[in-house]
């Protein structure tokens, strides 16, 4: 009889606390419910401490509801609100992790991968972070920076991750992908490199052909010009010789024309005076 109302008791007692059990859960709160005993004396100082732990327990509730609300709307693919309500719960406490954590997810998946991978170290920062969320974490930021295209950071957040669990085949696949990526990367920037020089090469034999030619013209174009000086002064050196001797001839022939001139004017003269002797008749 004794053990059976024992166990009476002890059902009650169990009763009791699901009841409460299943208020607390409804309530999400964080705090445990206490049952305080005390006098009336004791009663004046407890009554702020009181308001702090309501105070407390209303931010941690809008702070859960925040991020509740923005898991949401980030599995409604509306990640720019749900950016907005994580913030919002970050204002209330800065070093949530799940709040810190999702931010990150949202900016990865607005494209914002450099905020993302920022967002994320973080998480990783925080004391308080198990390693294998530590892991996830860099997983994260492995997958943020291969977004951006910087392959060596991404490639070592994930081999700091398969660092913290090995066994993760999402990571160690991710790992092999950014090598790859970082060799192709690598090859396109050499053949880059190379078709500059390239370029920068032809480009040098262009101008060298050019100065060339330019140099060869102005050579071309001096050369006449030395020898149309040259035959400008040899033809008027002829022009001077052919005036001297066309002018020496022309001597003679005036010098001889004169000559004759003046032998046909003695002529004249001499046979208009016979005429005129002959002419007159004596008286």
């Amino acid at each position: 009889m004794k053990m059976e109302g024992r166990n009476k008791r002890q059902e009650a007692r169990g009763k009791n606390q699901d009841a409460r059990g299943k208020r607390q859960d409804s309530a999400d709160c964080l705090l445990p419910t206490f049952n305080l005993r005390m006098s009336s004396a004791g009663f004046a100082w407890f009554l702020p401490i009181l308001f702090l732990l309501t105070l407390t327990t209303t931010a941690q509730n809008t702070e859960r509801k925040l991020i509740r609300d923005g898991n949401k709307m980030y599995q409604d693919k509306k990640y720019s609100d749900a950016e907005v309500s994580y913030k919002k719960s970050l204002g209330m406490n800065k070093n949530s992790i799940p709040g810190n954590y999702n931010l990150g997810n949202a900016y990865y998946k607005e494209g914002k991968f450099d905020e993302a991978s920022q967002q994320y170290q973080s998480v990783f920062s925080n004391k308080d972070v198990s390693d294998d969320q530590k892991a996830k974490t860099l997983h994260n930021i492995g997958n943020s920076l291969m977004q951006a295209k910087k392959y060596p950071e991404s490639i070592e957040a994930y081999k700091n991750s398969l660092k913290l669990n090995p066994k993760d085949n999402d990571t160690r696949y991710n790992l092999a992908y950014a090598q790859s990526m970082l060799q192709q990367q690598q090859q396109q920037q050499q053949q880059k490199q190379d078709k500059n020089n390239k370029d920068k090469n032809q480009d040098k034999k262009d101008q060298q052909q050019k100065d060339k030619q330019s140099k060869d013209q102005k050579d071309k174009q001096d050369q006449q010009g030395k020898d149309q000086q040259k035959q400008d002064k040899e033809d008027q050196k002829q022009a001077g010789q052919k005036k001297q001797n066309i002018s020496k001839e022309d001597a003679e022939k005036i010098l001889q024309a004169l000559n004759n001139d003046e032998k046909n004017t003695q002529k004249k003269l001499i046979r208009k005076e016979s005429t005129k002797i002959q002419i007159e008749k004596a008286w």
